[in-house]
């Protein structure tokens, strides 16, 4: 038997799997830099492409930074501060905010907040989480890319310098994060978003892991993020520690490109064939909060599934579905995920969350899928149309002695693929 660690929660979770037929699957693992605040800096200073971002601002003008909302792992601390040290003697800290990008998640409390970025950010920054669906924060800014009728935060909009700042890892239907994502869905009106998640464009099979050029998610979150104007941009590539192996900054399309290139290296891996049953997580906490963020684990793993297979996703979810937004209740809206595809390719306006549900529903339409989760029940999984893992191990054996196997222990942070024949 095999011993293998899951992400799972901030603990983890280690289950003993048949090594003679499992095979395991990780992003290749690169040590965090020894000076992290080191790396961002230089990022900073000697961008991928154009001027320096002390260059780029100017005495008396107002800065917004975009930043990653609290279920994704960005290490805020250390690049937040950063650029208010890159800043410091050209713009006064009155003059800045710093905006969670939530797109439609909801906003992140006081307490969250100070986890997030630190006392220091929080004490001596204006930090404002952003609200899709509050009208008198947003700004019209036209129509862009395939006709995406554009709203973004006004705080956003009518700052001088506006930074973008991410993380870059593997998305399942927008091709990399990180980037322009920070501008749109980030900062983005509701409507803006059911747009860009419509049933069209997340069911074109180029809105996928890996995919940006020909991808019609990313190409129009690219267009708005062009069309509006970014100053500067910053991202890192993280390892399974979450430390910061790279950064990039400059230039959001040169940025990007370098940042992307960097983490496909790192997480895209190609197997020989798919496998009869495959365990996946979603990186352990804070991305496996909720249900919601896990069906990215869920379909990392749907990558290497044989039709009709097995996944079994380890997430702690211990913010539940979450109660929160439309998700469940889209998910409860028909007797089964056949029949909830039907639905959501018929409707004439795409609804709030009908995104996640209609990559689930088209995941069970093919598999089945069982989760392990401390706080959701086999009621609550039943009604999302999933079954109930009590033990990891077990659901494996529940497939047969014969059964090939393949775990994902960092869950989407590494996107296997069957190589072409």
């Amino acid at each position: 038997m095999a011993k293998i660690r899951l992400a799972y929660g901030e603990t983890g979770l280690t289950v003993d799997l048949d090594a003679a037929r499992t095979t395991v699957i990780e992003p290749v693992h690169h040590r965090a830099a020894p000076d992290q605040t080191a790396t961002v800096v230089a990022a900073l200073r000697d961008p991928v492409a154009g001027p320096p971002l002390r260059e780029r601002v100017h005495r008396g003008q107002t800065v917004a930074i975009s930043a990653c909302d609290g279920t994704r792992p960005q290490p805020r601390h250390l690049m937040i501060p950063a650029i208010l040290a890159e800043l410091d003697g050209v713009i006064d800290l009155d003059d800045v905010v710093v905006l969670v990008a939530t797109g439609t998640h909801r906003g992140n409390s006081a307490d969250e907040l100070r986890a997030m970025f630190g006392d220091e950010v929080v004490d001596s920054v204006r930090i404002v989480n952003h609200d899709a669906r509050d009208s008198s924060a947003l700004r019209w800014m036209g129509r862009h890319g395939k006709d995406v009728p554009v709203w973004l935060s006004r705080e956003w909009t009518d700052a001088d310098v506006r930074i973008t700042t991410g993380f870059v890892e593997p998305h399942f239907f927008a091709g990399f994060s990180g980037g322009p994502k920070l501008v749109a869905p980030g900062l983005a009106g509701l409507d803006t978003v059911l747009v860009l998640h419509d049933a069209t464009r997340i069911g074109d099979p180029r809105a996928t892991w890996g995919v940006i050029e020909g991808n019609p998610v990313h190409d129009d979150v690219r267009a708005i993020a062009a069309a509006t104007g970014v100053t500067f941009a910053l991202d890192v590539v993280l390892n399974r520690d979450k430390g910061i192996v790279a950064a990039f900054g400059g230039d959001l399309a040169a940025m990007h490109a370098a940042a992307t290139d960097a983490a496909r290296a790192m997480a895209m891996r190609a197997v020989p064939d798919r496998f009869d049953v495959v365990v996946t997580t979603n990186s352990g906490f804070p991305l496996d909060q909720n249900l919601y963020q896990s069906v990215k684990g869920m379909s990392a793993a749907y990558q290497v599934v044989r039709p009709g297979g097995l996944i079994v996703c380890a997430a702690e979810c211990r913010d539940g579905f979450p109660d929160h937004g439309s998700y469940r209740e889209v998910l409860a809206s028909a007797d089964s995920p056949r029949a909830l595809l039907a639905e959501i390719e018929a409707r004439p306006r795409t609804v709030p969350d009908q995104w996640q549900v209609q990559i689930q529903a088209r995941i069970l339409a093919d598999c089945r899928v069982a989760v392990h989760s401390a706080y959701l029940s086999a009621a609550d999984l039943a009604s999302a149309h999933l079954a109930y893992a009590d033990d990891v191990a077990a659901a494996v054996a529940s497939a047969g002695p014969d059964a090939r196997v393949c775990v994902l222990p960092e869950g989407p942070q590494t996107i296997p693929y069957v190589a072409a024949a």
